[in-house]
């Protein structure tokens, strides 16, 4: 049985159980909450004490390994740039449009309260100005800022580190990095031992939750689902028109070639199975030289995951919806911020050590409560075929872009041909 199979048989065995109680036995519906939280915060307590050094070793060594890509060639440096664009411009549309798209949806009051502990209010928190938010930026104590897991000043202080370390000597340099990848690979290690047990955690957060708000919660992940997809859709649909003013490409063009590499990513749901797809349109159906497309494609597959900052945007919006938090705008630019700089940071992390490893921090960063996402793991994989066209669609953007640039170049590095010489 899958990990994933056994935590949603776990988030169902809890509902059922909160619902149960609360529909037939109220009071001991109550106790049973009273009992099965702790439980489950000391499981969602397991995987927080993880992030502050799995997030730190994540960024410097991302940065030092976006230095050695973008030092091997100018379409590596460019394909790297239209990453970061893509993944920015996705970030942006996510915090742009998630919080009203929420608030198209009826919000339950007592949610808030059950997903906090019972009986307690969750305070409406007041936004902070961007005098506040800006001068936080940078820590002035980065052991500090790590103890409070503030983690939009840790990550700034892991970006000068990294950077910095890439100005060392090549030997000193990589001592370092492999003592930061060391850190991330025990941390990822003690994730993967916390989330063994994550059928008991879910089990106990959805019980005490359901037992207290009864079908407000279930609801509730219903809402999240159908947000990602919307949200999934909409940022697909962005890239048509970056390929055409960004990339070059004609519309009808475009589309056609996409078609074989989303089949194939719809039915694998994995972007690397789609890789011979999109370098078979891209070279056949499209016409990009092989050179940009035996860089650009690998590197995009491997960097530009289009839908993760989405999907932690979507997930911090959530939960400020569902606790009746309202989110500012300084709050949703250093989610939207700091959720590229997470998606770059943690490549090559697996399965369902991504989602908590990645969506902690931008919550914490844009100070919304923690528990529901212990919740909201067991329910993230159900929109993943969105989630894989979004990603391909992208690849296939950021080559274009690529390729279009390329052309430009082998243009104007051409030789001009010699001038006609007039004979008498």
């Amino acid at each position: 049985m899958s990990a994933t199979t056994r935590v949603l048989l776990g988030l169902a065995a809890g509902a059922l159980a909160g619902l149960a109680l609360a529909t037939w036995t109220p009071d001991w519906a109550a106790r049973a909450a009273d009992v099965a939280q702790p439980i489950g915060h000391l499981w969602l307590n397991a995987l927080q004490m993880t992030v502050v050094p799995l997030v730190l070793a994540l960024v410097v060594v991302g940065v030092n390994t976006a230095s050695d890509a973008a030092a091997s060639g100018r379409i590596a440096r460019r394909t790297l740039v239209a990453i970061i664009a893509v993944l920015a411009l996705g970030a942006a549309v996510a915090a742009l449009l998630a919080p009203p798209l929420l608030a198209l949806f009826p919000h339950d009051p007592a949610l808030g309260a059950a997903l906090n502990g019972a009986g307690a209010h969750v305070p409406i928190t007041a936004a902070p100005g961007w005098a506040s938010w800006f001068e936080g930026i940078v820590p002035s104590n980065a052991l500090m800022a790590a103890a409070q897991s503030a983690m939009l000043p840790l990550v700034v202080f892991a970006l000068c580190l990294g950077f910095a370390l890439t100005q060392l000597q090549p030997s000193r340099r990589a001592l370092l990095v492999e003592f930061f990848q060391a850190i991330a690979d025990a941390m990822i290690a003690i994730v993967r031992w916390v989330l063994w047990l994550a059928p008991l955690g879910v089990f106990a957060l959805i019980l005490a939750v359901c037992a207290r708000a009864g079908l407000g919660m279930v609801r509730a992940l219903g809402v999240y689902v159908l947000t990602e997809i919307l949200l999934y859709l909409a940022v697909t649909a962005l890239m048509l028109p970056v390929a055409v003013l960004w990339g070059g490409e004609r519309l009808r063009r475009f589309v056609v070639a996409l078609a074989p590499a989303q089949a194939v990513a719809a039915s694998t749901q994995s972007s690397l199975a789609s890789l011979p797809a999109m370098l078979e349109s891209a070279e056949r159906r499209l016409g990009y030289p092989t050179q940009v497309t035996a860089l650009a494609l690998p590197m995009a597959v491997s960097l530009c995951r289009l839908t993760s900052p989405v999907q932690y945007i979507a997930s911090a919006c959530f939960i400020a919806w569902a606790s009746g938090i309202h989110l500012g705008p300084a709050q949703l630019a250093a989610g939207a911020a700091l959720a590229v700089v997470i998606s770059l940071g943690s490549v090559g992390l697996p399965g369902q050590v991504t989602f908590m490893a990645t969506n902690l921090p931008v919550a914490q960063a844009m100070g919304v409560p923690l528990a529901p996402l212990g919740l909201m793991l067991a329910v993230d994989t159900l929109p993943d075929v969105f989630a894989t066209l979004g990603n391909v669609t992208a690849d296939l953007t950021v080559t274009s872009v690529v390729a279009r640039q390329s052309r430009r170049d082998a243009a104007t590095d051409a030789p001009r041909a010699p001038e006609a010489v007039d004979r008498p």
